[in-house]
C-alpha cells in the first residue's frame, strides 16, 4: 500500500529544495519581534518590505531572517505587524546586514475594544500550507466552557475536522483518526493522556499558555509520529520586564499565575498552578468513617528562560498533573470488621530544555532535551476480621502502566532569502512502555498466603529516530510549495522498522484566491488500547512490535482559500481522502483486564479510510470575532476478526458537524459569548434479535438464558443528533494596572437532553425496550478572575 522508489522520491524532492539560485549582492535584516510590555516573543509576527512585496514570518522563538536584494535607494522602511498590536515601521540601511529587536505595543481602546489593525497581515491564500488553524488564545479563553474550565481541547474540538468522542469528553478525533493519532506537544514534549476527570477536562491551563496551532493534514516534513494531526501548545515565557499575577476563582478550581523577571530584560519566569476543591468542600458533609473520600486534580507549569548573548537563549519548562481519587470504608457488626481503601491515581509529567542559537543572520539552531511520562495506578486493600471465630483475612491489588519517554532533537532554520524557508533536523527518542501489570497478595488464617504479579511487570523498551528536510519555495509570485522528506526508523526486540514518508504543499494565486493541494505519509510507531470512548486512564500505550507493524495513513487534500477585502474574515473549503493501515482493536470480548495473556493475543489489526469536506469561515479581529465550521464526512473501518471482515462505521463516523462561536465586546466592558454545535449521533452496535438459549450443559447442566442479544452488524445503528447551545457574559473592569472580571455562563442553556449511551430496559409488560441515558442538564457557571 504504501511501497515505492525511494531513490527518485529523494531526487526529486532534492531538486526541488536547492533548485533556486542566490542572488550576488545582497544584504540580510535579522532579529527578534517581541511584546514591548512583556517582551514575550511573537511567534507569527508578519515582516515585511511593502514596497518590495518581500516578508518573513516568524519562528516558534521570535526569530525572522529576511535577505534582500541591494537596492538604489539608500534606505528602506521596515514594517511589523501581529493581531492585537499596532503597526511597527522604522527606516533602515538598504545595503548592510542588520540584526534588530522590534518591540511590538499592544492596542486597547477604551473599555479593553483590542484596535482593528490595518497593516498587512499574511492572508490565509499566501501560505503554502493548507489544513493548518490558528486560533488566537484571547479567542480560545472567551469560549463559553463546561463549568466555566475555559479547556483547549474542547475549543480545538470546535474546528472543522475536529470532533468530540462522547458529552463532556476532551479527546479528539481528527478527520476519521483515533485519539491515538494526534501529537499534543506542550512546548515540544508530547502529552500521552491530555485530560483529567475521565476525559471532562484536558490538562492544560489555559492562563500559561500563549499559542495553539493545529496541524491536521498537509503535513510539513518536521511533522512524524502520528496519523491525524499535530497538535502545538506553547508556554508563556514570562514577563522580563515587570511582575504580573492573576488569579481566577471558579466553582469546580481555581487557578493562579504570576510572571516576572529574573533579571529585567535578560531572564524570566512564570509559575502557573490549577487545583479543583470538591473535595475539601464536601469533607463536612460525609461520615468520619469516610473521610479522605473524593476526587481532586491539579497541574503546576513553570517555565524559565535567559538571555545569555545576542546569539544563545536558554529555556526550561516543566509540567507536572495528577488526578487522584480516593475511597474508603469500615462497616462494623458485632463480631466482625470490614475495612477497605481503593487508590486511582493518574498524571503527566513533562519537562523541556532549549538552547536557541543564531549562527549567522541566515541560520537558526534550536537544541532539545526532552522528558515525559505517564503512569496510571490502582490500589487497592480489603482488611476482613471475625473475633467469633477468630477469623481474618487482607487482600492487596495494585495495578500499573505507563510510558516513558527521553527525547534528544535539533532543529535547523535556514533562510537564505525570501524565496526559501529551509528546515531540517533529527531527533532520536528512547521509550519504556509499561503496559501493565498486577501484584496480588491475600493472607488469611484458613489458608496458605498468596503473594503474586498476575501478569510481571514486562517493560518494552525501544528506540525511535527520524531526520527530515523541507523547504517552502516560491517558485513564483503566482506559484509556492513546501516540499520536503521525513525518514523515520523503530528498534524494538531485535526488529528494526524503517519508514520513508514524502510531503508536498502547492499554493497557485488566482487573484484575491488561491488553489491548494498537500499529499502526506505518516508513520506511528505507538498504539493506544482502549475499550471506551471517553479516553480512561486504564487506556494502555503499547509500542509496535515483531507481531503489531506500525501504523501508515496517505492522505491528498484539495481546497480553495481566500482573504476578503477588509481582511477580518477567512474562508477556506477543503475535501481530503485518508487511507490507514495497521490500525489495532481489541478482539471481540477481549480487554486489558484479562492479565492471562500477553496484550498483542488480544488484538487484531485492520484497515481505515475517512474522507469528507471542511468549511471553515473565521474572524480574528475587531469587535466581534468568532468562526464558522461545518464537516461532512465519512470514516470506516475494516478488520478480519471484527463484524465478519465487513467494512463497518467507525463509532465516531459523524456525517454531518456544525459548530458557531461568536464573541462580542462592547464598549462598556461587556463581552458576550455563544457557542452552538450541531452533530450527527454517533454509530453504536444494537442487536437485531433476541432469543432465549442455554449454557453450555457441561458447565452448568443446561442452565436457561432468559435473554441473547444477536448483532447481525457493527456500528449499524446511529444515535439521537447531537445539538446544544452554551452562554458566557463578561463584565470587564480595567484601571490602575488592574484587571478584574466576573463571567457568568450556561452550558446546555437550552437544556437539550443529548444522549449519552443506550441501555435496555424491562417494562412492567415483560417488553425489552432501548432508552436513551443523558449526561449533563443546563449548568451554570461562576467565576471571578483579578490581575494585578
Amino acid at each position: 500500500m504504501f511501497s515505492g522508489n525511494r531513490r527518485l522520491v529523494i531526487l526529486f524532492y532534492t531538486s526541488i529544495i536547492f533548485s533556486s539560485p542566490l542572488p550576488a549582492q545582497k544584504f540580510t535584516i535579522s532579529g527578534y519581534v517581541q511584546d514591548r510590555k512583556t517582551g514575550e516573543k511573537l511567534i507569527g509576527a508578519n515582516v515585511f518590505v511593502k514596497d518590495q512585496n518581500r516578508g518573513s514570518a516568524t519562528n516558534n522563538y521570535g526569530f525572522f531572517s529576511l535577505t534582500l536584494p541591494v537596492s538604489e535607494m539608500d534606505s528602506l522602511i521596515l514594517s511589523a505587524s501581529y493581531i492585537g498590536y499596532r503597526l511597527w515601521q522604522q527606516k533602515l540601511p538598504a545595503n548592510k546586514d542588520q540584526q534588530i529587536t522590534i518591540a511590538l505595543s499592544p492596542t486597547v481602546l477604551q473599555g479593553g475594544i483590542v484596535e482593528v489593525i490595518t497593516a498587512i497581515l499574511e492572508p490565509i491564500e499566501k501560505k503554502s500550507q493548507m489544513s493548518v488553524i490558528d486560533v488566537p488564545i484571547d479567542q480560545l479563553q472567551h469560549i463559553p466552557a463546561l463549568l466555566g474550565e475555559v479547556d483547549i481541547i474542547k475549543a480545538m474540538q470546535l474546528l472543522p475536522g475536529v470532533q468530540s468522542g462522547s458529552e463532556g469528553s476532551s479527546g479528539m478525533y481528527v478527520r476519521g483518526g483515533a485519539p491515538d493519532q494526534n501529537l499534543i506537544l506542550l512546548d515540544g514534549a508530547p502529552v500521552y493522556n491530555a485530560t483529567h476527570l475521565f476525559g471532562f477536562f484536558s490538562v492544560f491551563n489555559s492562563n500559561a499558555i500563549k499559542n495553539v496551532r493545529l496541524t491536521k493534514g498537509g503535513f510539513p516534513a518536521r511533522f512524524g509520529g502520528r496519523l491525524s494531526s499535530v497538535m502545538e501548545i506553547n508556554l508563556k515565557d514570562g514577563n522580563n520586564q515587570e511582575f504580573d499575577g492573576q488569579f481566577t476563582l471558579g466553582l469546580v478550581a481555581s487557578r493562579f499565575n504570576i510572571e516576572g523577571p529574573i533579571k529585567k530584560g535578560k531572564s524570566s519566569f512564570i509559575l502557573s498552578a490549577r487545583r479543583t476543591y470538591i473535595d475539601l468542600l464536601a469533607q463536612p458533609f460525609v461520615k468520619e468513617s469516610e473521610r479522605g473520600n473524593g476526587y481532586y486534580f491539579g497541574d503546576l507549569n513553570a517555565k524559565f528562560n535567559t538571555i545569555i548573548s545576542d546569539k544563545n537563549r536558554l529555556f526550561l519548562s516543566i509540567y507536572s498533573g495528577l488526578d487522584k481519587a480516593h475511597v474508603q470504608q469500615e462497616d462494623n457488626w458485632a463480631t466482625a470488621t470490614r475495612k477497605f481503601e481503593n487508590d486511582l491515581w493518574w498524571g503527566n509529567i513533562t519537562s523541556t530544555l532549549r538552547w536557541n542559537w543564531l549562527i549567522s543572520q541566515k541560520l537558526f539552531s534550536n537544541t532539545t532535551l526532552m522528558y515525559s511520562k505517564y503512569q496510571f495506578n490502582v490500589d487497592y486493600t480489603e482488611n476482613n476480621v471475625n473475633t467469633a471465630s477468630s477469623f481474618s483475612e487482607s487482600y492487596f491489588l495494585k495495578y500499573l502502566s505507563g510510558i516513558e519517554d527521553l527525547t534528544a532533537a535539533v532543529d535547523f532554520d535556514f533562510l537564505p532569502n525570501p524565496a526559501h524557508a529551509v528546515k531540517f533536523g533529527a531527533d532520536f527518542i528512547s521509550h519504556t512502555f509499561r503496559p501493565g501489570a498486577a501484584h496480588f497478595k491475600a493472607t488469611s488464617s484458613d489458608f496458605v498466603d498468596i503473594d503474586t504479579l498476575i501478569a510481571p511487570v514486562h517493560e518494552e523498551n525501544a528506540i525511535e529516530s527520524s531526520v527530515y528536510i523541507e523547504d517552502d519555495l516560491e517558485l513564483t509570485p503566482l506559484l509556492k510549495i513546501n516540499a520536503g522528506l521525513h525518514a523515520s526508523s523503530f528498534s524494538v526486540n531485535s526488529k528494526l522498522y524503517s519508514s520513508l514518508q514524502p510531503r508536498l504543499s502547492i499554493r497557485y494565486l488566482m487573484g484575491r484566491w488561491a488553489v491548494k493541494a498537500s499529499f502526506a505519509t505518516m508513520t506511528q510507531y505507538v498504539h493506544l488500547l482502549t475499550n471506551s470512548g471517553i479516553g480512561l486512564p486504564t487506556d494502555l500505550w503499547v509500542p509496535t512490535t515483531p507481531k503489531v507493524k506500525p501504523q501508515k495513513s496517505r492522505q491528498v487534500a484539495l481546497g480553495l482559500a481566500h482573504t476578503f477585502k477588509k481582511k477580518s474574515l477567512e474562508a477556506s473549503i477543503e475535501g481530503y481522502f485518508k487511507e490507514m493501515a495497521n490500525l489495532t482493536a481489541f478482539k471481540e470480548g477481549a480487554n486489558f483486564v484479562g492479565l492471562d495473556e500477553l496484550w498483542e493475543d488480544k488484538i487484531t489489526s485492520g484497515k481505515g479510510e475517512s474522507y469528507g469536506v471542511e468549511f471553515f469561515l473565521q474572524k480574528k479581529r475587531g469587535r466581534t470575532t468568532g468562526w464558522l465550521g461545518y464537516t461532512l464526512s465519512w470514516s470506516n473501518r475494516r478488520f478480519a476478526e471484527l463484524n465478519f471482515g465487513r467494512k463497518f462505521p467507525y463509532r465516531y463516523d459523524r456525517r454531518h458537524d456544525l459548530s458557531f462561536i461568536v464573541n462580542h465586546r462592547f464598549h462598556s466592558g461587556i463581552e458576550l459569548s455563544g457557542t452552538w454545535v450541531f452533530g450527527t449521533g454517533n454509530s453504536i452496535s444494537m442487536p437485531g434479535a433476541n432469543y432465549s438459549g442455554f449454557i453450555d450443559n457441561r458447565s452448568f447442566l443446561g442452565e436457561k438464558i432468559d435473554d441473547i442479544k444477536y448483532y447481525s452488524e457493527r456500528n449499524g445503528t446511529r444515535m439521537r443528533a447531537y445539538h446544544r447551545l452554551d452562554l458566557a457574559l463578561r463584565f470587564v473592569k480595567r484601571g490602575n494596572g488592574r484587571e478584574r472580571i466576573w463571567a457568568l455562563g450556561a452550558y446546555n442553556a437550552y437544556n437539550r437532553k443529548n444522549p449519552f449511551f443506550y441501555f435496555f430496559s424491562e417494562e412492567e409488560n415483560g417488553m425489552m425496550v432501548v432508552k436513551q441515558a443523558s449526561l449533563f442538564p443546563i449548568i451554570p457557571s461562576l467565576s471571578y478572575s483579578y490581575s494585578f
